[in-house]
């Protein structure tokens, strides 16, 4: 479940003077493991100066293109997002995982009223969904909310234009830059005005199926807060965050004592002590065993593993459902023992 795959670069567009689309080269006999639901993504595998890195990035393609791409944004400081604008080239080999994720639209024939609020590169899944959305259906309508700095900085912009060209009287796009004031664009951020403009003025007619919101934390609880309280339930709102802010690992604090741990992950059973006080994917990836990782940052839903004995307490949680927490799913980076035993299983999931 773990497996890497070593694909090679096809192709590297500039998207902005700071991020860039990577397509990878899928060969035949691998097809079916990079088979994808409109909205995952990949996590890249890649030593940069002798440090193995892994990073998750959404898939910008749809699936019916039979491509596999990613944008990425550079990030002041980043690693890997600056070597991946500024050095990788078409016939590269990166490993990469096959596809996982939740933030997904399952395609169907049905008519479907989409919504998506996107920030920066938030973008990215969005492109998927929203592609995918509208071949789905002849009927089928989506709105973009699209916040950037400016326009030079925002992702896939000639991309979105030719959707608006195909799609003239479905797709829909609002723009809003807050570094500059540009004509058929809102100024500002992506707000609780901004949310209320679009559902309750600009496509009051309109019944929404499903928004997808994609960006800064802030942002995504601003809109599914001002969803909620214009009637929106809350199954038709689906987010993935690309950020988290830091939260205090207080738990911790008062923990104390050994754990054994007994980890299932392609069917082979390994055992291994840990301290209460770290976090249960921390100590398995001390023991060099090859679990499913990406962000480590509860952003993510690669570490997702199932109790099958003892309990674990998460410090966050912002991928799983309530029922799914009950069912005994955990996100293993960000949860600690509260037993003196504790079995994970990484494959039923």
């Amino acid at each position: 479940m773990s497996d890497f795959h070593a694909l090679k670069i096809s192709a590297v567009d500039a998207l902005t003077p700071n991020s860039v689309a990577l397509t990878f080269d899928v060969p035949q006999d691998l097809k079916s493991f990079f088979d994808f639901t409109a909205g995952q993504y990949i996590t890249i595998r890649h030593k940069v100066n002798g440090e193995e890195l892994r990073r998750a990035y959404s898939i910008s393609s749809a699936p019916s293109s039979g491509k596999v791409t990613v944008g990425i944004k550079k990030v002041p400081g980043g690693t890997f997002s600056v070597y991946a604008n500024e050095s990788v080239k078409p016939g590269d080999i990166l490993d990469v995982m096959p596809p996982d994720g939740r933030f997904v639209f399952e395609k169907n024939s049905e008519r479907k009223n989409v919504a998506a609020f996107a920030a920066g590169s938030g973008i990215t899944p969005i492109m998927s969904i929203a592609q995918t959305v509208l071949e789905s259906n002849p009927e089928s309508t989506f709105v973009l909310v699209f916040g950037n700095q400016t326009s030079s900085e925002a992702m896939y912009l000639n991309d979105l234009q030719e959707l608006s060209d195909k799609y003239t009287d479905r797709f829909f796009i609002q723009h809003l830059y807050s570094r500059s004031r540009e004509e058929n664009a809102l100024f500002g951020r992506i707000e609780t005005s901004t949310v209320n403009f679009i559902v309750k003025n600009k496509f009051k007619t309109t019944v929404f199926d499903a928004f997808y919101l994609c960006g800064p934390e802030e942002m995504i609880y601003a809109v599914s807060d001002t969803l909620k309280n214009n009637g929106v339930p809350e199954n038709a709102i689906l987010f993935e965050l690309f950020t988290s802010s830091d939260t205090e690992d207080t738990l911790a604090e008062d923990l104390d004592g050994k754990t054994q741990v007994e980890v299932l992950v392609d069917d082979e059973t390994f055992s291994l002590t840990m301290d209460k006080k770290e976090l249960v994917l921390d100590a398995i990836l001390k023991e060099n065993i090859d679990a499913p990782y990406s962000c480590q940052g509860g952003v993510c839903s690669s570490c997702i593993a199932r109790i099958t004995e003892g309990k674990a307490e998460m410090v966050k949680n912002q991928i799983l459902t309530d029922g799914e927490v009950t069912e005994g799913l955990i996100l293993t980076c960000q949860a600690h023992p509260l037993t003196p035993t504790l079995k994970v299983d990484y494959d039923d999931v």
